[in-house]
């Protein structure tokens, strides 16, 4: 387990299954496209897959979303591995595209490099990547996200939860996305109360990804929080948050999800009465809104941001235990949206 001070997935199983105005950020001028019949949406998971509640599973849905109202589309799905490189990555993206995918969805920035090769090989394929906005070629559009901004929400949360001013922020890998969680959750706790603690902890270092899969030390971070005094913490670390809660229900505290409400997970039933909040990041959105330009034409490559104003980003109310804080919620909400509170995307040195 990494920290501050120390400065802190080959290929499985083909599953077959039927029935799944955004501001746009361009590194280079965009390219649009004609409309396309779709008939196979391709999805290739991070680790986890879709059975399992949270980002890959919400990437599934918006293609679900799209399947819904389109009698006969088809979804392929290809699984990831631990054992993971980008050669099994660049396979698995090749096997959807010449398996008659159109468009193929890449869950997660690992695929970035993989990407940049099939997406080359297949011009006539439309590429949508989560969590990504390096791969800058005409069939390529980058699904991106604000994570900051609700990460933001959720820290204000912590703080106004908080009776230790003392809260914790645990990333699965230390890398420059889940690094904007951290900066948005410190910034929002901050934004409460300027004299906060927040604690912070990594599981692992790029390029190991087990951080993202191990609950085991998600646990043992959350528990050496809470033992420091923190009462409250926020995990962005994919599978290794269920150890943060186990942590936080034996030891009295209070957990937070991300991605999607965690509070609403079967999995999650034994800790519904210590996840006070998640933070929502609506890669199903980003999923669907990204196949739908495919299906009218108005595909664009470059990059496209989900956030607070646009509906991608935001926190659950479920279990009722930040309703308290609404109003509070909504300032913070209704600043954000309209410019006057800047929300860093890295960390305070």
């Amino acid at each position: 387990m990494q920290n501050r001070n120390t400065k802190k997935k080959g290929l499985l199983a083909v599953v077959l299954a039927a029935g799944l105005a955004f501001s746009v950020v361009t590194a280079t001028a965009p390219s649009a496209s004609a409309a396309t019949k779709i008939t196979k949406i391709g999805v290739a998971f991070d680790l986890g897959g879709r059975d399992i509640p949270g980002f890959n599973q919400l990437a599934y849905f918006g293609a679900r979303d799209y399947v819904k109202t389109h009698k006969g589309v088809k979804i392929q799905e290809l699984q990831a591995a631990l054992s993971d490189t980008d050669a099994t990555r660049e396979e698995r993206l090749r096997l959807l595209a010449t398996s008659g995918s159109n468009p193929i969805i890449a869950v997660g920035f690992t695929y970035a490099s993989s990407l940049k090769i099939v997406a080359a090989e297949f011009p006539d394929v439309k590429f949508g990547i989560v969590d990504d906005s390096t791969v800058v070629l005409p069939n390529v559009q980058g699904i991106v996200f604000a994570e900051q901004e609700g990460s933001f929400l959720v820290g204000a949360a912590a703080a106004l939860k908080s009776k230790t001013g003392n809260v914790g922020f645990i990333g699965g890998v230390q890398t420059p996305l889940i690094q904007k969680f951290e900066a948005g959750y410190a910034a929002g706790a901050k934004s409460v109360n300027k004299k906060i603690k927040v604690q912070v902890s990594y599981l692992s270092v790029f390029p190991d990804f087990s951080g993202f899969n191990d609950p085991a030390k998600g646990e043992e971070a959350a528990r050496g929080m809470f033992d420091n005094g923190a009462d409250v913490v926020y995990s962005a670390a994919g599978g290794s948050g269920a150890g943060a809660h186990k942590a936080a229900l034996a030891m009295k505290k209070w957990s937070i999800g991300v991605d999607a409400d965690e509070w609403a997970f079967p999995s999650n039933k034994a800790y519904k009465s210590v996840i006070l909040t998640s933070m929502l990041k609506k890669v199903d959105v980003g999923v669907l809104a990204f196949i739908n330009s495919i299906d009218k034409g108005t595909f664009k490559s470059g990059s496209v941001t989900f956030n607070l104003k646009n509906g991608g980003i935001g926190y659950s109310t479920s279990g009722g235990r930040v309703s308290s804080y609404k109003k509070k919620m909504d300032t913070l909400i209704a600043g954000i949206v309209k410019g006057k509170i800047k929300v860093p995307s890295k960390p305070a040195m």
